[in-house]
């Protein structure tokens, strides 16, 4: 049962993931529980389990990370002129989506593994809630998130609260890829359904400062020449691609990423 207490503002050692993390998941996104939505407000993206076994077990819980959705099924834009979110599933796609589409499908997200035990589910589950894009510099960009731990209060909530989850229209069917980039907290049942989405609000804080430090960033922005080898294969397999050269790839029809042109150098 969770207990009121306070909780730390970012989640992982500072210089960034290690062992287990990053773990690769990836499948296409299933119907779930239909709860989230419905009755928490919070969509998530259901993925099936079976690749968390390549990890032996991996302790239930809730983690941060960064998804991509797959571009030839899904696209996402943004208007920034209107701060609004323009976004849809499409039924007849482009033949070649390009990099930048690539690009814009990856999202920062906070989900859980587990059964979730305020609703005593009896089947394993990786729900995903995709959080808005960083689209502007935070105060912890260049420095170390606020020290000053989460209360879970009232003050919490007037904190995390005047900012609605994040939604996309349904995307049912695409591939999604996941890198889980740390641990955040256990499961905990709940006395009430508030309390789980307080908490719920919680964790996407943590995850937002989380992935805001430098060593977490690199997964998320893609390459600058900044991070190591190790950070940009992760970002490739984010993507479904085959190295580096993202400018000069073609898109594979087949799947879910580009075929490089090997004749081009760099």
């Amino acid at each position: 049962m969770r207990l009121e207490s306070q909780r730390d503002p970012v989640a992982g050692p500072e210089s960034g993931p290690e062992r287990p993390f990053p773990m690769k998941l990836s499948g296409p996104v299933i119907k779930g529980f239909g709860r989230g939505s419905k009755e928490l407000g919070i969509p998530t993206a259901n993925i099936p389990p079976d690749s968390l076994s390549a990890y032996g077990h991996v302790e239930s819980g809730v983690y941060y990370g960064v998804a991509a959705l797959d571009p030839s099924k899904f696209r996402y834009k943004r208007d920034s002129d209107a701060e609004k979110h323009t976004n849809g599933a499409l039924e007849t796609p482009p033949p070649e989506p390009t990099p930048e589409d690539a690009d814009a499908n990856v999202f920062p997200c906070v989900l859980s593994i587990g059964y979730n035990p305020f609703y005593k589910n009896t089947v394993r589950s990786v729900e995903i809630h995709l959080l808005p894009q960083f689209t502007s510099p935070s105060s912890s960009m260049n420095g170390s998130p606020s020290a000053h731990p989460i209360n879970n209060t009232a003050q919490t909530n007037q904190q995390t609260q005047p900012t609605n989850f994040f939604r996309l229209p349904d995307f049912y069917g695409t591939r999604l890829n996941l890198l889980v980039l740390g641990y955040i907290r256990p499961e905990y049942d709940y006395v009430s359904l508030e309390a789980l989405v307080d908490d719920i609000r919680i964790d996407c804080e943590v995850a937002r400062r989380s992935l805001e430090r430098t060593g977490y960033l690199g997964y998320l922005k893609g390459a600058d020449g900044g991070e190591g080898k190790g950070v940009r294969e992760a970002r490739d397999w984010l993507e479904g691609l085959l190295g580096g050269q993202r400018p000069m790839g073609k898109w594979c029809p087949q799947g879910f990423g580009y075929r490089l042109d090997r004749s081009v150098l760099i």
